[in-house]
């Protein structure tokens, strides 16, 4: 484990506070717990989130506490170089039109250099439950190729059917991709581009 990220729960489960006295959540934990994360994914009662970054683990945890969620948070063994915003949405880090890239958690870093150069849009997703809609529709709207290509940890296509239910109305095409922990960053990058049109 990238020792900074565990730094960041120890840190964030002893000054956690819930809001107000009956605001009782649980938050539990996993590091690269894959069947553990594909379980609480598929468990609409919880809330998943899978931080890229110390300062990430760090804001999602005092706010499941501060909000008395029931939520799964999701540690990799990496980590990227600089935190992104804290939001409950996906984030646009990079515009594009061949198609959309949905980075979960580390992921973003090897996904950003294994498609520089590539005209994707990237999203990046610090919480996968609940699945962003919205922001995954308007990125796939936006683009002149409704081509997805999803790249989080655990089994592939872990949320390939929240990406089908979200685009239903939209003909696309989706390209699943699991073991976000470690990516060859070549294979990933020949990958895509034998998927884009």
């Amino acid at each position: 484990m990238h020792p900074d990220m565990l730094q960041a729960v120890a840190e964030s489960l002893s000054s956690a506070r819930p809001d107000g006295p009956g605001e009782r959540g649980t938050v539990l934990v996993g590091y690269r717990a894959v069947e553990e994360l594909a379980r609480f994914a598929t468990d609409p009662r919880w809330s998943v989130h899978v931080p890229g970054h110390p300062d990430e683990v760090r804001h999602t945890i005092r706010r499941a506490v501060r909000r008395g969620e029931r939520a799964y948070v999701h540690l990799s063994g990496e980590t990227n170089a600089e935190p992104r915003c804290p939001t409950e949405g996906f984030e646009l880090v990079r515009q594009g039109f061949d198609g959309v890239v949905l980075a979960v958690g580390a992921a973003l870093d090897p996904v950003l250099r294994a498609t520089a150069g590539l005209d994707l849009a990237v999203l990046y997703a610090a919480t996968v439950r609940p699945f962003d809609e919205v922001g995954l529709r308007t990125a796939v709207l936006a683009a002149d190729h409704a081509d997805v290509v999803l790249v989080e940890p655990g089994p592939p296509g872990l949320s390939a059917r929240h990406v089908a239910e979200t685009l239903v109305h939209v003909p696309h095409r989706l390209l699943p991709l699991g073991g976000g922990d470690g990516l060859d960053e070549g294979a990933l990058a020949r990958t895509v581009r034998d998927f884009l049109r």
